[in-house]
């Protein structure tokens, strides 16, 4: 992919918010934290005012630590497919190009804290320990649920181990064994075809890691990459990821209306969108993507016909914001009462 010679004075223009201040930058990642923070912890009690359905104790807990397992499995997928479109760029060295130091360790390490505090729930039958004694790790092994939340425990510990080693790209297996035990576990056995839910599920689930990290770990690169003054090499990598966007978007949609249609029947959807707890907070993160697939159009749209391509970088940001409410939204939407009616 190749660009226009940038205008000086556009470039210039362009660059200054690539670069904001560090101060204006950590409290914009404070706000969003406590914003994303705030749905899964409030958002049960929101959701389920008025519907008349029951909320799971210690639901906020849950969906926070379901937010955070799915963030910091975002994190190193996106590393991994960013990384490999990055080293795939035309004129690069034949030696690793220079890339920003890896947050996949970080993201194992909050990964697996996340997956123990679920498994501690699913030992205790999905309540709130009231004290160690309650805990029963021993009885993980006895239910399908158990197992499961093993599995995430060990497919995290195993990515972080990957990921400090000499050959990271490795961590691919344990995150890809993360991914199939979250699909098993939002589709129990009493669920009508729970093989096919479990395969939108992996499929929606993998490439919303995809985007998501992706999409954060490709500005990380362009960032990294503004000090060499690399504007060709940084608006290649972002138009190759924009391309690939696009089928991940399509995917997403796909999945995730196959997936409500099979939670709401067709002639349901409208009254259980509003009316039950599950349908609000579904509908909350449909507004989310609309959203955040506008920015990805702003942002294709700049990156195609700007004089500096690298202006496309202001919408991504937003973009990367509204992923993680998205994020948010997801992992709120695990601990709502499905309204299956078949």
């Amino acid at each position: 992919m190749t660009s226009p010679r940038p205008i000086p004075e556009v470039a210039d223009a362009a660059r200054g918010p690539l670069r904001p201040t560090g101060a204006g930058r950590a409290v914009a990642v404070l706000v969003l934290v406590a914003l994303a923070a705030s749905i899964p912890l409030l958002g049960p009690s929101a959701a389920l005012h008025g519907t008349g359905e029951a909320e799971v104790p210690g639901a906020g807990g849950m969906a926070l630590l379901r937010t955070v397992l799915f963030a910091a499995l975002c994190v190193p997928v996106g590393e991994l497919f960013v990384n490999r479109l990055a080293r795939s760029l035309p004129g690069t060295p034949a030696g690793p190009p220079a890339l920003p130091r890896s947050w996949s360790p970080v993201a194992a390490a909050a990964g697996f804290a996340a997956a123990v505090g679920l498994a501690t729930f699913v030992s205790t039958g999905n309540l709130v320990p009231g004290e160690v004694a309650d805990i029963d790790v021993g009885g993980l092994y006895s239910s399908r649920d158990g197992k499961l939340a093993l599995l995430e425990v060990n497919a995290f510990l195993v990515a972080g181990l990957c990921a400090v080693s000499r050959r990271p790209g490795t961590q691919v297996w344990p995150l890809a064994a993360m991914v199939v035990a979250e699909a098993l576990r939002a589709h129990p056995t009493t669920e009508h075809s729970p093989l096919i839910g479990s395969g939108l599920t992996l499929v929606h689930l993998t490439c919303a890691a995809l985007w998501a990290g992706g999409l954060l770990h490709a500005l990380r690169v362009l960032r990294h990459w503004s000090g060499r003054d690399d504007t060709v090499a940084g608006a290649a990598l972002l138009g190759r990821y924009a391309r690939v966007a696009m089928a991940l978007l399509a995917a997403i949609t796909a999945t995730g209306v196959c997936s409500s249609l099979r939670r709401m029947p067709p002639e349901t959807v409208l009254e259980q969108l509003t009316g039950t707890a599950y349908g609000r907070a579904l509908l909350a993160k449909v507004l989310l993507v609309v959203a955040v697939a506008a920015l990805a159009g702003w942002a294709r749209r700049r990156l195609r016909r700007a004089a500096d391509p690298l202006t496309a970088c202001a919408p991504a940001r937003a973009e990367v914001a509204a992923l993680g409410l998205a994020v948010a939204a997801s992992g709120l939407l695990t601990v709502l009462p499905v309204p299956i009616r078949w």
